[in-house]
């Protein structure tokens, strides 16, 4: 079978009793991150004026996430794509680079609604979603970025329209010429990261858009290639560029259905780009368990693997003096700045204020890097932080994020609650958070789904 063939037949005959208990848990809680971030991104101004841009071009009856608005299915997705991944705090499936959720849920919830599907279906259709994208990533072998690609955008469009075509219900046949359709629509480059523009932003969104139409045509009768990933100009090929050497493609369908990636689904916990993660965490134990004020730091190295540099390094004068919070989110010398100066890195760190604050900006030019030969990317996203004092001493710190170890349910839950809290009463963020833990007894999808509109206040 090709590899759109093998996809499709776990879409398709993928039973809900038969997925472990412990995925469908896990499967949720990743749910109800994306949404706690959604909610929080409504606040923002790029949300709003994205949103009024799609009013532009009409309402309809599918949902957004936080708002009383109802756009048209596919505008939905794009919106709802957007407010999960626009503030970069949603989950990243390492190995791939890949944010799972952010094109998934927008995909699943308003298909699932729309057909009125029950919430059972509806976490199935998120389940085959997550485990797709996860596993179309990271075939690439990190190839994606350094081709100048972001894999969220390029591999969502076939995940979502695997979700949008078990959904559907679409035929075996059907689900590969969704995939084929596909093809034509992927897209989404790495340049907002050297220059903080907001489009990658919308990849997401724009994936599921893309997946959703895919499906949609494909059961109207549509032909798409069959061989959408490795024929002559499939994806790989194309899109891989030089890197097709180094990918596996056998990877898609090993143990397809058995071994569970998006058990490997890591969850920020801080809201900027993955590859900084390790090197905040290892700045922050540095200057907690040395006593480090901002006043005493002489110099700050970075060791960062190689793919890593052209995205949160480079180029270095806009990444020591981002201009907005978005470019603020990919600059490794910000972020280690505001983990000496103010011991933490959260949405406040995002804001003016902190982007205009004086000793943020004598710290961030105080932070060199250089390659790190033992990166590991991209499976793990290592960082290591050497500090030198002004008396001479020297602190070195090495954290490694490893897929294998994700972090626990529990920490998810505290994450939704802060930020959904941001926008509505204690009381509806509990609500929703139980709502969604117990998905799978919604017997109409469209009834929780519409329970994630606001307003949430008033």
């Amino acid at each position: 079978m090709s590899i759109a063939e093998t996809l499709s037949k776990f879409t398709r005959e993928l039973r809900h009793e038969s997925i472990p208990q412990r995925v469908r848990v896990r499967a949720k809680h990743l749910i109800l991150d994306a949404l706690g971030i959604a909610f929080a991104s409504g606040k923002y101004a790029f949300a709003q004026r994205t949103l009024e841009g799609l009013r532009q071009l009409g309402t309809g009856d599918s949902n957004v996430f936080g708002f009383p608005d109802t756009l048209s299915l596919r505008d939905a997705v794009v919106m709802n794509g957007l407010l999960i991944h626009g503030l970069d705090y949603d989950d990243t499936y390492l190995p791939g680079s890949m944010h799972v959720t952010a094109s998934t849920v927008p995909t699943a919830s308003a298909v699932a609604a729309r057909q009125k599907r029950t919430g059972e279906e509806l976490l199935s259709a998120c389940i085959i979603g997550f485990e797709a994208a996860a596993r179309l990533a990271a075939a690439g072998k990190g190839g994606f970025q350094k081709s100048g690609f972001h894999a969220t955008g390029v591999c969502a469009s076939f995940s979502s329209a695997l979700v949008a075509g078990r959904l559907l219900n679409v035929d075996a046949d059907q689900l590969t010429m969704a995939q084929g359709i596909a093809l034509s629509t992927a897209s989404g480059t790495m340049q907002p990261l050297r220059d903080g523009s907001w489009t990658k932003r919308m990849h997401p969104g724009w994936a599921a858009n893309a997946g959703v139409a895919a499906a949609f045509m494909a059961r109207g009768g549509f032909i798409g290639p069959s061989e959408a990933y490795e024929g002559h100009f499939g994806f790989y090929p194309t899109y891989l560029g030089a890197q097709f050497a180094h990918a596996d493609l056998a990877s898609i369908g090993h143990e397809l259905g058995e071994t569970w990636q998006l058990e490997r689904i890591s969850i920020k916990l801080y809201p900027a780009g993955h590859l900084t993660h390790a090197f905040m965490t290892a700045t922050l134990a540095l200057i907690r368990e040395h006593a480090i004020a901002a006043g005493e730091v002489a110099s700050v190295r970075a060791l960062v693997g190689e793919g890593a540099i052209p995205l949160v390094c480079e180029p270095v004068a806009l990444k020591r003096r981002p201009t907005s919070g978005y470019m603020a989110q990919f600059s490794l010398q910000y972020a280690l700045a505001c983990c000496i100066a103010r011991g933490r890195f959260g949405l406040r760190e995002l804001e003016q204020e902190t982007l205009d604050d004086p000793v943020i900006h004598t710290l961030a030019d105080k932070v060199t890097y250089e390659v790190d030969p033992q990166a590991g990317f991209p499976r793990l996203r290592s960082g290591e932080i050497i500090i030198r004092t002004r008396d001479g001493a020297e602190h070195r710190q090495r954290e490694v994020i490893d897929p294998d170890h994700p972090e626990a349910n529990d920490a998810i839950v505290a994450k939704f609650m802060d930020n959904a809290c941001l926008v509505m009463p204690e009381e509806r963020a509990s609500a929703i958070r139980d709502r969604v833990l117990a998905i799978e007894r919604e017997a109409d999808a469209s009834r929780i789904v519409s329970a994630l509109a606001g307003p949430f206040t008033g």
